[in-house]
């Protein structure tokens, strides 16, 4: 799947659910994408994080950290962060 169009609904899905606030948007989103994309999906879009707003991005590292994923081909985190 193309990434433009995957960022595109993971930044719908955040912008959904911003009136939460942002921490509980982001755990909301994280939940969804984790419970309602296919795997597939969801590593076609944290192999390519520079296309996602910052929330999703956050959400994104934190499916990664749920996942135990410690990095992708364009992004790496890190305990501190």
């Amino acid at each position: 799947m193309d990434a433009a169009y995957l960022a595109y609904m993971a930044n719908q899905i955040a912008r959904n659910l911003a009136a939460q606030g942002e921490k509980a948007a982001i755990a909301a989103t994280a939940q969804h994408i984790r419970d309602f994309w296919d795997p597939r999906i969801k590593a076609a879009i944290l192999d390519d994080l520079d296309v996602v707003e910052p929330v999703v991005k956050s959400v994104l590292i934190k499916l990664m950290e749920l996942e135990g994923r410690k990095s992708t081909s364009n992004f790496q985190i890190s305990k501190t962060q």
